[in-house]
């Protein structure tokens, strides 16, 4: 089988549209990874309560659907792990769950020394990156449990509108919507 049509496959079962059963498993999973991500951020101080002004709200939610959720759990979930319907032994998705996590984790202190600049000092942070590793975790967690990348998506989305929007995340990446806004009006 080819490669190309491996990863046509991947995409065509991954983007299916599942009725998702909230299963207690799933449930867990999900509000252990909200639970994590909001003590580990707020003993460590990588999170703080900062809204970001309304203007810039829209444009978080929409480009963030894109980029990074969309994009990377298309990448990293749906075309890297083989689909949950597949033939696939625990130990063989285990093995391609963990490469995935690796090469998203360090995605993303590659994309700060080459397209993204002045993410550099957030994507080197060993909390964003610890941060990131239950994320990358959760959406492994949800994708293999339901078998479609829709909820992986939609769980980096919110995580990043979230941080963004309203815990400082703007900031942290160098943004200042305000100060675009002013400079328009």
């Amino acid at each position: 089988m080819s490669i190309f049509f491996t990863l046509a496959t991947r995409l065509k079962q991954g983007f299916t549209i599942v009725s998702i059963d909230f299963s207690n498993d799933l449930a867990i999973a999900i509000c252990a990874y909200i639970l994590f991500v909001l003590l580990c951020g707020w003993q460590s101080q990588f999170l703080h309560w900062m809204p970001s002004p309304k203007e810039s709200i829209l444009r978080i939610v929409t480009t963030s659907f894109i980029a990074p959720a969309l994009l990377e759990e298309t990448f990293f979930r749906a075309l890297l792990l083989p689909h949950p319907a597949s033939n696939t032994s625990s130990t063989n998705y285990l093995l391609w769950s963990l490469i995935s996590l690796l090469l998203f984790i360090v995605y993303h202190p590659l994309n700060a020394m080459t397209a993204f600049p002045q993410g550099k000092p957030t994507f080197f942070d060993a909390r964003f990156l610890i941060l990131a590793t239950a994320l990358g975790i959760a959406c492994t967690t949800t994708y293999w449990q339901t078998g479609s990348i829709w909820l992986p998506i939609i769980i980096h989305w919110l995580t990043v509108v979230l941080w963004l929007s309203c815990f400082g995340g703007l900031d942290k990446l160098g943004f200042n919507f305000s100060k675009e806004a002013e400079n328009l009006g």
